[in-house]
């Protein structure tokens, strides 16, 4: 009978703090949701940016011959089962602006077709036995979608030639790394995504660290020793940016040691480091000002912890899902978080050797974010904290 008694106490309890409780009920459920909404595996599309310099020829029956237009129709023709494209084949002329998409992300693939491609495939259809055209793909080596988008390109290119020639087809492949891209291992692909899980990580200590103050009536006796919001949020903020700047040291010497190569400054890993803290304090910020314990912060917490962590492309690749372009960058969903930006610059500051000049975008876009979120937290807090003690 006992038990029975402590179970209905216990029921009471979980009862009498109905948002802790719902929270955690909704909270796989709300990112089973999210994945079906954002991550439908039937529509996933590649961007791949086609060069084609191929000449067309003329056969002996007078017919002529454009296989790069025809290979290009070809993965235009590549599709899920449902009917969606694979592959979105963009064709292009400048290549140094191509290289420069798939720094930022913009695009997954580049394909370069050769001049000589058709009159190679028609001396081989001939008999003769051409020199092979060089056909170029080029990429980052460590990103899942160019591997995808490389693959099915190589298929398709590689079935049409074989169609073409019915033998071995007259073509070599040339793959091109982006920075030390084709250097790296297994482990040093995650490392970057890492040092942003790692700053993140500082939400429960923003949260709970000013719910504990706010429950406690610390901030009560604070406020009247005559202290400021400046003065409260001001040095709380200098204290987390330090635990920020010493876990991204932590976190590189430790993969240092561990192997992982960098081929970037570490001041700009630091620096993109600082920019993330902020918008993660900030998003602190907004959970101790909506919860009511340190209990409650430490569970509204992972709610946006979660987001940044798995929606941001810090612990793996997430496909991206336009909503407009600004000039030649297209914003997707995910961009609204400050994360996944960082995730980008990480990226590119120490796999492709990316210096302060290559990553303003992505620095820009982090600034903002972190600065918005970080004003929406003491706005709330100024609201519901300080003005209404």
């Amino acid at each position: 009978m006992r038990l029975l008694s402590i179970f209905a106490k216990s029921m009471k309890e979980h009862l009498r703090d109905p948002l802790v409780l719902s929270l955690s009920l909704a909270f796989a459920p709300f990112f089973v949701l999210l994945y079906g909404l954002f991550f439908p595996s039937y529509s996933t599309t590649f961007i791949l940016l086609v060069q084609n310099h191929d000449r067309t020829v003329q056969m002996a029956d007078g017919s002529w011959l454009s296989c790069g237009d025809d290979i290009i129709q070809a993965l235009e023709g590549v599709t899920h089962a449902s009917g969606n494209p694979i592959l979105d084949v963009e064709q292009i002329t400048d290549r140094a602006a191509a290289e420069r998409r798939i720094h930022d992300r913009d695009a997954d693939a580049l394909l370069i077709l050769p001049e000589d491609l058709s009159n190679s495939i028609k001396e081989t259809v001939l008999g003769n036995q051409p020199e092979p055209s060089e056909v170029i793909f080029i990429g980052d080596l460590t990103s899942q979608p160019y591997i995808i988008a490389a693959v099915m390109a190589n298929a398709t290119l590689d079935e049409y030639i074989q169609e073409a020639t019915q033998q071995p087809g007259p073509v070599s492949i040339t793959e091109i790394a982006l920075g030390v891209s084709a250097e790296r291992s297994e482990f040093e692909i995650y490392v970057p995504g890492l040092f942003i899980f790692a700053v993140v990580m500082l939400i429960f200590q923003a949260s709970m660290a000013i719910a504990r103050e706010i429950e406690s009536g610390t901030l009560r006796r604070l406020q009247i020793s005559g202290m400021t919001a400046l003065d409260y949020l001001g040095g709380t903020t200098l204290a987390l940016i330090v635990i920020a700047i010493v876990q991204v040291l932590l976190t590189f010497f430790c993969a240092e040691a561990m192997g992982f190569r960098s081929h970037g400054a570490l001041w700009l890993a630091i620096l993109i480091g600082i920019l993330t803290s902020l918008s993660v304090i900030g998003t602190g910020m907004i959970v101790a000002c909506i919860s009511k314990t340190v209990s409650q912060a430490f569970i509204i917490a992972n709610f946006p912890m979660t987001l940044y962590m798995f929606f941001s492309g810090a612990i793996y690749p997430v496909n991206s899902i336009p909503l407009f372009t600004i000039g030649e960058r297209t914003i997707s969903l995910f961009d609204i978080l400050p994360p996944t930006h960082a995730v980008v610059a990480m990226n590119k500051v120490f796999t492709l050797g990316a210096g302060l000049e290559a990553i303003l975008f992505e620095l820009g876009a982090l600034t903002f974010l972190s600065v918005l979120y970080f004003a929406a937290g003491v706005w709330l807090f100024n609201r519901t904290q300080l003005k209404a003690q």
